[in-house]
């Protein structure tokens, strides 16, 4: 997808928000209205504010992803995950894979009225709707923007399934539409922990919630009623795959009243790949022989240690009491397949 579909709003002049920013505009997005907002947790950004011309996105055929259609209504993602696999769709829009993910944010600002629009074409004919498959929905830029509401009212509205993917603990905000949606359709939600050592995740996810804030909320979730699914993702080399912190990270989601757990060892493509090798050789070079070594033939590690890796967290979820859900029980976000090696250097 090459941002074909957007277009710029007008700018209305708002005065309870930002004036517009100055930077030059990137080439994809010629007439975005450009807002840097100054407070704190804003620190650093630039939002691209567009009017996109379609919302329901179709995943390519050759996708190994067990879901169709996906609504993103952001690109980029203050999340600042190093290992993120959507980094290097911004290139796409003329900026790098790296710092400008993090920090230069696409909104569509009228996500909202385009899945009304589009839920009630003809030809619609209400497939499950997956969200946070790219990037986060909620994002921190969502508090400020608020595009999950509308997008939940109108699946409510037209009973039509969807689940959600998360790092975000804002969610919570839209609980009482997710429990109306729930009513009448199907609602799958899921929360990403891919361990909850403090350290790691302040170097790797600097941007999210802690791993314990993201368990609290999939407490809260599971006591209102929803089967919340855990990915724990992705589990690091090195770092987040040793028996103590597999046993640690899967009794902290049985703790928080996890329907499930489904592990996914780190995948490094293109972009992602790049970002996370810099990190690595600056703070775990100790480590770059083995990278080197697990993932010298492309993005995905080695079919054997990934069945190592998860039979080692299916034991530990059955010593915790978690089992693996029964099909169509909530969205279960696979283990991708490997594809055919791609030669890609690390460092």
């Amino acid at each position: 997808m090459r941002w074909e579909n957007l277009a710029a709003p007008p700018d209305e002049g708002d005065p309870g928000r930002a004036a517009p920013a100055t930077p030059p505009l990137p080439l994809a997005l010629p007439d975005a209205v450009v807002r840097t907002f100054d407070t704190p947790g804003f620190a650093g950004m630039t939002f691209y504010e567009v009017r996109a011309k379609s919302i329901l996105n179709k995943v390519p055929g050759t996708s190994r992803v067990p879901f169709e259609w996906t609504i993103n209504p952001y690109r980029g993602c203050s999340h600042a995950c190093l290992y993120c696999f959507a980094r290097n769709t911004h290139t796409y829009l003329d900026f790098d894979a790296g710092a400008d993910f993090d920090r230069q944010v696409v909104v569509k600002v009228n996500a909202g009225e385009l899945v009304r629009r589009e839920l009630a074409a003809p030809r619609w004919r209400g497939a499950h709707l997956a969200m946070g498959t790219n990037v986060d929905c909620y994002q921190r830029a969502e508090g400020r923007y608020r595009l999950m509401p509308p997008i939940i009212e109108a699946l409510r509205d037209f009973a039509n399934p969807f689940s959600i993917l998360t790092k975000g603990t804002l969610i919570l905000r839209d609980l009482p539409l997710l429990r109306q949606a729930a009513e009448v359709t199907r609602v799958g939600l899921s929360f990403s922990v891919g361990f909850v050592d403090e350290r790691l995740w302040r170097s790797v996810e600097p941007g999210t919630p802690s791993p314990r804030r993201r368990l609290d909320a999939v407490r809260q979730l599971a006591d209102a009623g929803f089967a919340v699914g855990v990915l724990m993702a992705p589990i690091l080399p090195g770092l987040s795959d040793s028996d103590e912190s597999i046993d640690a990270t899967v009794a902290a989601i049985a703790a928080a009243g996890a329907a499930s757990v489904t592990p996914l060892p780190l995948h490094l493509r293109p972009g992602a790949r790049e970002w996370y090798a810099r990190w690595l050789a600056r703070e775990h070079p100790d480590l770059v022989p083995r990278y080197r070594e697990l993932y010298r033939a492309g993005a995905y590690a080695p079919q054997s240690y990934q069945r190592e890796l998860t039979a080692r967290v299916r034991i530990a979820a059955r010593r915790h009491g978690l089992h693996r859900p029964d099909p169509g029980e909530h969205r279960q976000v696979a283990t991708p397949t490997p594809p055919a090696p791609e030669q890609l250097s690390l460092l």
